[in-house]
């Protein structure tokens, strides 16, 4: 039977406190007022005291309203009638079309068991030589990417979220502006990849209460495809404004604070989420690429930092480019030696030469005399950023690696990459290509 109160003790921000007993953490109220009915989950217990956390906010909301439990955690719709439809951060239709209650399934599950899991080592192709070639993205891999506030990250989300040789794309959008939710919609449709997608968009005008459902939300529809056999690409930003409202309702139940103002279960948080990521033997897979924008440039900030120990590398994003020192996606070694025999050692050639162009930079730049082989490396470094570093680029790995032979023979001689020789007499390419002016 439902359990009903009528009296509420408390109203602090979004958080509702009433008197009540045989109650789940995690289970669901409504909450029956003048403006209608909200939905609420429970969110703290201490002895007959239960904490709701109103989705909607608790704006019109009176200490004499009526709360009902459900007896159930959050469930969400899943299935294939959710592809091509955009949704708010509780799964109710913000593209018009009508609210689906069919195939339901439990959000914030636990993660799978790591006996079921297979081991990472199917590359993901993405178009964009700064990931595919120096820092391959690997199926069931989790991985950040850290950037500042300005830099073109949701633009770079868009970019994988089309070209990723992934079944289904799922984006969580966490305190968007309505502009770039609108970006993601319209880029999408251009290129036909909306009827494979699901958007879950939480908006900065939105209850920030509903920005803490939309990672959970995303990845139990993740997971439901994946269980079916599909290859699935969970895309969540912005993370930190996913923590900013973990830090505000720790600041709303009192809770004492860790590092920063945020809650000291902070890891947890993030772990519980990232760890969805996952192979499944004998079914599809989900692999998740975040956005985590870093307070003023700072990776020793607390959402940074927690996120660095529980992924599995980071793409770093600085000046409109991946940044190719800082950048590391730890599992690409479980792909390299499977896509050309000159992969690895091509990458590794690229970023030392790379490197000496840096050093040679500021060299020029404190006044000193440029020799011949500083000369080669500003020529080198130029290309390198012009035709590999620059996001506007958009080749296949194999073009990839064609064109980073391609950059060695204009700038270097055989002997002065550091190549094995077997290999140059494989790749090194017959005739030197003319540089584009």
């Amino acid at each position: 039977m439902y359990r009903v109160y009528t009296e509420i003790l408390e109203i602090v921000g979004d958080v509702l406190v009433v008197e009540a007993e045989n109650v789940g953490y995690g289970e669901i109220a409504e909450v029956t007022s003048q403006r209608g009915t909200s939905l609420a989950q429970v969110i703290r217990l201490e002895e007959k005291k239960v904490f709701l956390q109103v989705f909607a906010g608790s704006k019109g909301i009176s200490t004499g309203d009526r709360i009902r439990f459900l007896g159930h955690p959050l469930y969400i719709a899943t299935g294939e009638e959710l592809l091509g439809r955009i949704f708010n951060g509780t799964g109710l239709p913000r593209d018009g079309g009508p609210p689906l209650s069919e195939n339901l399934r439990e959000i914030a599950t636990p993660a799978v068991n790591p006996v079921k899991r297979l081991l990472p080592q199917k590359l993901v192709r993405t178009g964009i030589p700064m990931i595919d070639l120096f820092n391959s993205l690997v199926e069931s891999q989790k991985i950040p990417i850290f950037s500042i506030p300005g830099e073109p990250y949701n633009e770079l989300l868009a970019r994988i979220a089309i070209q990723a040789e992934m079944e289904i794309i799922i984006l969580g959008g966490m305190g968007l502006k309505y502009d770039d939710y609108l970006f993601f919609r319209q880029r999408l449709e251009e290129k036909g990849a909306l009827a494979r997608a699901v958007f879950f968009v939480h908006t900065a005008s939105d209850p920030i209460v509903e920005c803490l459902l939309v990672p959970d939300i995303s990845l139990a529809v993740a997971e439901d495809f994946a269980l079916k056999g599909k290859r699935v690409l969970v895309l969540l930003t912005d993370m930190t404004h996913f923590c900013d409202a973990l830090k505000e309702v720790s600041i709303t139940l009192e809770q004492i604070p860790s590092n920063r103002g945020y809650p000291g279960d902070l890891y947890t948080q993030l772990a519980r989420r990232y760890e969805k990521a996952v192979d499944f033997e004998g079914a599809g897979s989900i692999t998740i690429i975040s956005v985590t924008t870093m307070p003023g440039d700072d990776v020793t900030h607390p959402i940074p930092d927690n996120t660095g120990y529980i992924t599995e590398g980071q793409f770093y994003l600085r000046n409109k480019m991946i940044e190719p020192f800082g950048s590391l996606s730890r599992l690409r070694q479980q792909v390299n030696a499977k896509t050309r025999s000159d992969h690895r050692t091509l990458m590794d050639a690229l970023i030392q030469l790379f490197a000496s162009y840096r050093e040679t930079l500021e060299k020029r730049a404190m006044g000193f005399k440029m020799t011949e082989w500083d000369k080669k490396l500003l020529h080198y470094g130029e290309l390198f950023e012009k035709k590999m570093l620059s996001l506007e680029v958009n080749i296949p790995l194999e073009e990839a690696l064609d064109l980073g032979w391609e950059i060695l023979c204009t700038c270097f001689s055989p002997e002065e990459t550091g190549i094995k020789r077997s290999l140059i007499e494989e790749y090194w390419p017959k005739k030197v290509g003319s540089e584009e002016k």
